[in-house]
């Protein structure tokens, strides 16, 4: 019989900023202070060389795990760390301040409910602070933490919080796309409202960052509105012995967004052939219903030409049908972007080739204003672009779909991925009439 105990919510989170804020230190200062620590890292952490002057063991090495990060005291790829509470499970990505990292950093942000942006008291707001909140927007991460860290060594003046305050809350507005932001005053390295409440700051009413992290509302991040089924697998088992299965014909993938039901009418794209959805099989066995992001396999009332790279969707809102889009690309390679060039788009389940036609803007991140024409994108820019694919994709715009509006550019040849893109919406003219179609 089917579990109905209801599964423990996962947060997906990532820290960002600058060089030296204390991103790896504040995981490592979660990890510890949480009680999420096996012994054994403990006792690792303690006994390490890694002690500084002062005594404290160095929590940053819990995510620093590679050698020049430690010899040099920086983080330079993405670390993941898995933890859980009573209330949550939770995967953090902790990602690079370099600037020349931005896209280790977009790579660690891309699947995050909530990002994390700390702020060197000292320092103030920066250039990495707006980057790296632009692209958490960009992302459409809808929970923002802007954490203002090393209070201790500005005396724990609110002045000082306000002034940082004040600056963000400035700009945030030419962003959009958050719609939860929280300012927390702290010190990582000692611990003040990191987990527990700083008696420091009785200037400061809001929570701790853990209580945030626990009690944030998340579910209403995913789009339950707009079914999309981006088929993955066709499943035909193969198994001489149980006769039952020999016409079982499912198809497999991840939910990317709304709900299926049994018996509900859903349009196979690109084909625009309308059916009914006759079963919906999970981990739990046969149910009623499904929803995203849960993995399923979806049996059909007819027997329709469906291979890996189709699409299944509801008839409601149908997603566009098209060969050329336009996109925001964070390039991630130190060749530059070449228009005319071929690539290989990866977009949902299917690879196709893909040209892009045209650059026509780039980001700078000192004044978070669009540059025009800048006619290639070197490492780390982020810019508009003009896409052309060999055959149509079907797909929605990024804002509104995180799953079937990205994409990444592949480099035929030596199969890097080179850029990593979000595609505008569909225009009205290249949405399809699909109700035309049914058997």
């Amino acid at each position: 019989m089917p579990h109905t105990q209801h599964p423990i919510e996962l947060l997906r989170f990532n820290t960002c900023g600058s060089v030296d804020d204390g991103k790896s230190t504040l995981i490592g200062r979660l990890l510890y202070d949480s009680k999420s620590l096996m012994e054994d890292q403990v006792e690792a952490l303690e006994k390490s060389a890694d002690i500084t002057g002062g005594g404290q063991i160095n929590l940053a090495n819990l995510t620093d795990g590679l050698r020049a990060e430690r010899e040099q005291g920086i983080t330079i790829d993405v670390a993941y760390r898995y933890f859980a509470t009573p209330k949550r499970k939770f995967i953090v990505a902790d990602t690079p301040g370099h600037v020349q990292y931005t896209r280790n950093m977009v790579t660690g942000a891309s699947s995050a409910n909530l990002s994390i942006v700390l702020v060197d008291a000292r320092q103030g707001v920066i250039e990495q602070t707006r980057r790296h909140t632009y692209i958490a927007a960009l992302l459409g991460i809808p929970h923002l933490v802007i954490a203002v860290n090393k209070m201790d060594l500005v005396d724990w003046k609110v002045e000082r919080f306000q002034e940082i305050r004040d600056e963000i809350e400035d700009f945030l507005p030419k962003l959009g796309g958050f719609h939860d932001v929280k300012f927390i005053p702290m010190s990582a390295l000692n611990g003040d409202n990191v987990v527990d409440t700083s008696k420091h700051t009785p200037w400061y009413e809001g929570p701790c960052l853990l209580h945030h992290l626990e009690n944030v509302h998340i579910a209403s991040d995913w789009n339950f509105g707009t079914f999309r089924f981006p088929v993955q697998w066709v499943n035909r088992p193969n198994n001489p012995t149980d006769h039952s299965l020999h016409d079982f014909r499912g198809l497999s993938g991840q939910i990317a967004s709304g709900i299926v039901r049994k018996g509900q009418q859903v349009v196979v794209l690109p084909a625009g052939i309308k059916t009914t959805v006759k079963d919906i099989w999970t981990y739990d066995g046969s149910l009623a219903e499904a929803f995203c992001p849960q993995s399923a396999t979806l049996c059909l009332e007819h027997d329709i030409d469906i291979s890996r790279g189709d699409m299944i969707v509801g008839l409601e809102n149908l997603p566009g049908r098209a060969s050329d889009f336009s996109a925001r690309v964070c390039w991630m390679n130190q060749r530059p972007l070449q228009t005319g060039k071929k690539y290989f788009l990866k977009h949902t389940t299917q690879t196709v080739q893909a040209v892009v036609t045209a650059v026509e803007n780039k980001i700078n991140f000192d004044t978070l204003e669009t540059m025009d024409a800048p006619g290639t994108l070197a490492m780390n820019d982020i810019g508009g672009i003009k896409i052309r694919t060999a055959k149509p994709l079907v797909f929605d715009g990024y804002q509104s779909n995180r799953l079937t509006g990205s994409f990444i550019l592949i480099e035929q040849g030596t199969n890097l991925t080179v850029g990593a893109g979000m595609l505008a919406p569909p225009l009205e003219a290249v949405k399809p009439e699909y109700s035309d179609f049914a058997i």
